[in-house]
């Protein structure tokens, strides 16, 4: 079903997959690193000359004579090579911190093997390795700029969706605010057009939003109150981490630890749960059909059960509510459509006198709680792999992560298309 594309015009050895223009973190992968490609099943990579129509030459990626000849870089678009299919929703996959587009390549294989009519994958490149450690709104600056080249190199699309793991879902939420606009809705009836609210129709680059999916995302960031379970909940650790964490993860660390004051403003993350003058964040959040969180109950040593999950300590699920489900072992818990409509937030002005650093976790979980959201919980307690739960649950490197196979799947059986 699926193949790599090659331009016959191109050198084998200088063979170059999808590319916006963003400069790599690193080299090309080495001929040696390609084995990797069988044993993620055979995927179709798309250059950007394949894209201003010069001829391909289809190679099936199960050739072992070829299959040592091509070298391409992270990034890369999953498609059907069916050329009478014409998928009408695009998929945005984001890495986390220190990661790249290959992170995502199983899920990406599964998206296009499952629904090879409906979807094209395209894995994010533009924050990769240390680009990761550039703050959440420069990554999402980046981010967005790369969703709307993808989008125009697939005119035919007309439906977007995103699926990020970790820090990605904390850009992705700053990308589809970059990206969010209220467009005319055409052929409107007179007693439509008198009601202002049915004369907009909410877009995201351009194309209607449907999925946004987060795998171990830090939502509430990861300042206090275990949400960075390596800490182990010390209090003198987790004030050190939040006072020492930029030296490692430069702004992006200030941003997780919400230690961040660029201007005078609040924290960055405390200003992304709701709409700002220039930045609709909440707005662009709550245009989604849906909205889902996968979280670890246990073992991820990077992203607290609350901050990924949204919720309060005591609206976790007991341990005797946690059972694994038969078709998807891992999945021990899932809580439908939450949402506090009551608790809206409002912030004045941007102003860190407006609210105390005391007050950051409840405020950004009213935020985002303004719009309904699934949570998945997901567990990998009888696992081998569970020590990784953080890359596990994603399935990073297959045969390494394999038992999160199932959480991949549970979420591509759920998705709205």
């Amino acid at each position: 079903m699926f193949a790599v594309a090659r331009n016959p015009h191109v050198s084998p050895l200088n063979f170059t997959c999808f590319n916006l223009g963003f400069q790599p973190a690193h080299p090309r992968i080495s001929l040696s690193e390609m084995d990797l490609i069988p044993k993620l099943g055979k995927l179709f990579f798309v250059s950007h000359q394949n894209k201003t129509n010069q001829p391909l030459e289809v190679v099936d990626s199960d050739d072992n004579n070829n299959n040592n000849s091509v070298n391409c870089k992270d990034g890369f678009d999953v498609v059907s090579e069916d050329k009478r299919l014409q998928p009408d929703h695009l998929v945005i996959m984001v890495n986390g911190i220190i990661g790249s587009a290959s992170d995502w390549g199983y899920a990406a294989k599964q998206f296009v093997k499952m629904l090879p009519d409906k979807v094209i994958v395209h894995c994010s490149e533009c924050n990769s390795s240390t680009l990761t450690f550039d703050g959440v709104d420069r990554m999402g600056e980046r981010l967005a700029e790369e969703v709307l080249e993808v989008a125009k190199l697939w005119p035919h699309v007309s439906k977007i969706s995103f699926v990020a793991h970790s820090l990605g879902g904390l850009v992705a939420r700053y990308a589809i605010g970059k990206l969010y606009e209220d467009r005319p809705v055409s052929g409107l009836s007179d007693s439509d057009e008198k009601n202002e609210s049915n004369c907009y129709e909410a877009r995201i680059a351009g194309l209607k939003p449907v999925n946004f999916i987060t795998f171990a995302t830090p939502h509430l960031g990861s300042r206090g109150h275990r949400q960075l379970p390596l800490l182990c909940g010390v209090p003198f650790l987790e004030k050190s981490a939040s006072q020492t964490a930029h030296w490692i993860a430069g702004r992006s660390g200030k941003h997780l630890f919400l230690t961040d004051n660029d201007d005078g403003e609040l924290p960055l993350l405390i200003r992304m749960v709701n709409d700002s003058k220039d930045i609709k964040f909440i707005s662009a959040l709550g245009s989604f059909k849906r909205r889902v969180a996968y979280a670890n109950a246990n073992y991820d040593h990077m992203v607290g059960w609350e901050t990924s999950s949204i919720r309060r300590q005591h609206e976790l699920p007991k341990s005797n509510l946690l059972s694994e489900n038969e078709k998807y072992p891992h999945i021990v818990y899932i809580e439908q459509d939450q949402q506090e409509a009551s608790k809206t937030v409002q912030l004045q002005n941007g102003s860190p006198a407006s609210i105390s650093p005391d007050d950051f976790e409840e405020t950004m979980i009213r935020g985002l709680t303004q719009k309904p959201w699934e949570r998945v919980d997901v567990s990998f307690h009888n696992s081998t792999q569970r020590y990784i739960a953080h890359s596990t649950i994603q399935v990073k490197i297959y045969w390494l992560n394999s038992d999160g196979a199932d959480v991949v799947s549970h979420m591509i059986d759920n998705f709205c298309l």
